[in-house]
């Protein structure tokens, strides 16, 4: 990003220098609060977890946002009341037993300061042993517990046996995360459950005195509601994070909540419900019906009670924004209860631009992000930021290139920054960047007040278990779940002149697919995202055949469709033209085939392999192979047509090839809504304002031919320059 004159053709950045942006403030460096509120021109200051804003602050005629978070400020009343402390079902370690005794420890291997053992005669009602060479569950006159440790009589000698048993979180995880990375000496903080009664009720009125002894502030903004994501430390630092899942429900486990979950709907889980053999019911995997039944009760739990709140909030003249990263669990931004709670405004921090999309399709009236890096020593990566070694201004813009090509498509209000300000002291080239890529927002979205983007006339859908409920993500950020297909293909969709839509197979069956263009399945065979066993539905399989076969288009990338026990692995074989060998096929000769022209461009590199795919048709073109396995395939079925790709790993030639796939199985030219002639660069019409916004994604000069329905112009790009031409 580089700072220019105006020249012909090209908007005045000087215009956009002030609003929209979110600054942390810090008491004992009011100096430079002002001088940086000034240089990013920001109308809201904020504080950050560990920091104050002093009188000096809040009086200098800025918005104030003031943190709380809900559940994690109270440990006089945990202490006092250790029952209203949140649990989760953990799983110890399987032991082989030698002889018919065996004796098992279940917290060996936990991180002793996150668990504690509730071993209360509630709890111990949940508590099951298995025997997992068997699958079979161990009658409770079999085993008991005593000091910690669990003695199991009547073994089959040499079985594995596993305790699954309830636990206290007794260290709130984000907290635990700031004290061991960025090496936080307070006291470690715990968290409390809205469903315990005293807590409840103890929690409303801490929030009403808060709200009266804070005149002051403007915006509430609460650092998610209730209910961590899972993060599960061990014990030792070769398996320090046991397991991550940013969607699990796992966190929201108590007797209570049991109890009246089989009060409501007529049957009772277990602790096998949650556990599922040892590997917890993780986003990445289809969902059994207890786990979508007790998902949907809790995101209503969460809803209910995260509206009173805001009514709180509101009642004393102030506005209730939630930061969506944290104790997020059941109020998914795309659900179906999320509107009912009433929040004012939704905050995301963000890595990636479909993590900018998830966030401006909230239904709520103010949309901000929260940009990286954060103003912390140490990066969420482990890496330095601002320490030394970090090159802070390098992570920012890494991260703007994704997301301004997101905010070309669709906007937010607001952007802003966390953090300790005081360690921006010295950075002077990220103090730059922030200030031009805060004018560069303010810019874009002054355009889209005036006036939406053009966009092709392609509606795309993402077909996946979840549908809605995860639109724009999958479980986590970018950096977490970079190692599936399906987060790629959501990036590059993320900044494209294309509707798009998050569909369930429910929604299929149901005729979503009258409203959809171009069908994309990605993942692996059992997963979530390519389906697993609702492939075994040939009413889905039907639907989808005669979708493409009339004119529609598929993509399917990785193992789409991939489920065992059909005379295919892919149930969509038919129509890619391709399959996936993992055995089924001895003896059986595959068609040979020479590779075709593409036509459309594709990017090599950005193309992954799955072994064992082989072509399953005459008529399947084989547009690329990796080491002979056909990695780019297209098949044309009826009137329709569908490609396959091996794997897809984002990058900004990526992102252009998948717009060229798209454009070519829907026969549409790309002008109408700004082009590029060189890859590296992407284009936004805004016909309104008859501005071409044009990025360049290379961090080279590139000189490249631009178009749109106004007209093109050959013109010259600094490295990841930003520009705005009237024409």
């Amino acid at each position: 990003m580089t700072r220019r004159n105006k020249t012909k053709g090209e908007t005045d950045m000087n215009d956009y220098s002030r609003g929209g942006f979110t600054l942390p403030g810090e008491a004992g460096y009011e100096k430079l609060t002002l001088e940086m509120a000034e240089k990013w021109g920001a109308d809201v200051i904020r504080d950050s977890d560990g920091t104050k804003l002093s009188d000096e602050i809040t009086r200098a005629g800025y918005r104030i946002y003031s943190t709380i978070c809900i559940i994690r400020e109270h440990n006089a009343f945990a202490q006092l009341h250790p029952d209203a402390q949140q649990q989760s079902f953990l799983c110890s370690k399987p032991l082989i037993a030698s002889s018919d005794t065996l004796e098992i420890r279940p917290m060996e291997g936990y991180f002793a300061e996150q668990f504690e053992v509730n071993d209360s005669p509630e709890a111990m009602e949940y508590w099951q042993v298995w025997d997992r060479t068997a699958n079979t569950l161990v009658s409770p006159e079999k085993w008991s517990y005593s000091a910690g440790a669990v003695t199991v009589e009547g073994c089959e000698p040499f079985h594995r046996y596993s305790v699954s048993f309830l636990a206290w979180r007794v260290w709130e995880e984000i907290n635990m995360y700031n004290h061991t990375t960025n090496h936080w000496t307070s006291e470690h903080l715990r968290q409390l459950d809205p469903r315990h009664p005293l807590a409840w009720e103890y929690l409303k009125k801490w929030l009403k005195d808060w709200c009266e002894s804070n005149p002051q502030t403007d915006v509430v903004r609460l650092t998610s509601l209730f209910y961590n994501f899972v993060w599960i430390f061990g014990d030792d630092m070769r398996l320090r994070s046991r397991f991550v899942d940013w969607a699990s429900y796992d966190f929201t486990v108590s007797p209570a909540a049991l109890k009246a979950f089989e009060a409501e709907y007529g049957y009772a889980l277990t602790a096998e419900d949650f556990i599922n053999k040892g590997l917890l019911q993780a986003t990445h995997r289809p969902p059994t019906k207890a786990k979508k039944d007790y998902m949907d009760f809790i995101q209503r739990f969460v809803a209910e009670k995260a509206k009173e709140l805001v009514d709180i909030i509101h009642a004393y003249g102030k506005q209730a924004y939630v930061f969506y990263d944290d104790s997020w669990v059941g109020m998914e931004p795309c659900g179906k209860y999320f509107p009912s709670i009433g929040f004012d405004g939704l905050i995301k921090c963000v890595f990636s631009g479909f993590e900018c999309r998830l966030c401006a399709r909230a239904k709520v009236e103010t949309h901000e992000l929260r940009f990286h890096p954060y103003l912390f020593p140490v990066g969420l990566g482990g890496l330095p930021t601002f320490s030394e070694g970090g090159r802070p201004e390098k992570d920012a813009l890494s991260y703007w290139m994704h997301v301004r090509r997101a905010l070309a498509r669709q906007t937010v209000q607001r952007i802003g920054l966390g953090g300790y300000l005081h360690l921006t002291i010295g950075q002077d080239k990220f103090n730059d960047l922030i200030a031009d890529m805060a004018r560069e927002f303010r810019h874009i979205k002054a355009l889209h007040e005036e006036g939406e983007p053009a966009a092709l006339p392609i509606r795309v859908a993402v077909m996946h278990y979840w549908g809605p409920l995860r639109s724009w993500t999958l479980s986590g950020h970018f950096h977490e779940t970079d190692n599936n297909v399906l987060i790629h293909i959501n990036e590059a969709l993320s900044g494209h002149p294309v509707d798009v839509s998050f569909i369930s197979f429910d929604d299929v069956k149901q005729g979503a697919l009258k409203d959809v263009d171009v069908l994309i399945n990605a993942g692996r065979e059992g997963d979530a995202w390519s389906g697993g066993d609702v492939w075994k539905d040939s009413g889905l399989v039907s639907e989808i055949t005669r979708f493409v076969y009339e004119g529609g288009s598929l993509i399917g990338a990785g193992e789409p469709s991939a489920v065992q026990g059909g005379d295919t692995l892919f149930a969509l074989s038919h129509v890619f033209g391709v399959d996936m060998d993992k055995g089924q096929y001895a003896c059986h000769t595959p068609w040979t085939y020479e590779t075709q022209p593409s036509p459309f461009i594709f990017a090599e590199e950005a193309i992954g392999k799955t072994e064992g795919i082989r072509v399953t048709s005459p008529d399947t073109l084989v547009l690329l192979e990796k080491d002979s396995v056909p990695a780019l395939t297209l098949n044309c079925f009826g009137k329709g047509r569908a490609i396959y790709m091996g794997g897809f790993t984002y990058s900004p030639e990526a992102a252009n090839m998948l717009l060229e796939m798209l454009k070519y199985l829907r026969g549409v030219e790309g002008t109408a809504a700004g082009k590029a002639d060189d890859p590296l660069v992407e284009c936004a019409w805004f016909p309104k304002n008859r501005v071409l916004l044009v990025m360049n994604n290379a961090e080279t000069p590139v000189k490249t031919r631009v178009s749109c329905p106004a007209g093109s112009e050959e013109i010259t790009l600094e490295p990841f320059e930003t520009r705005f031409m009237e024409l």
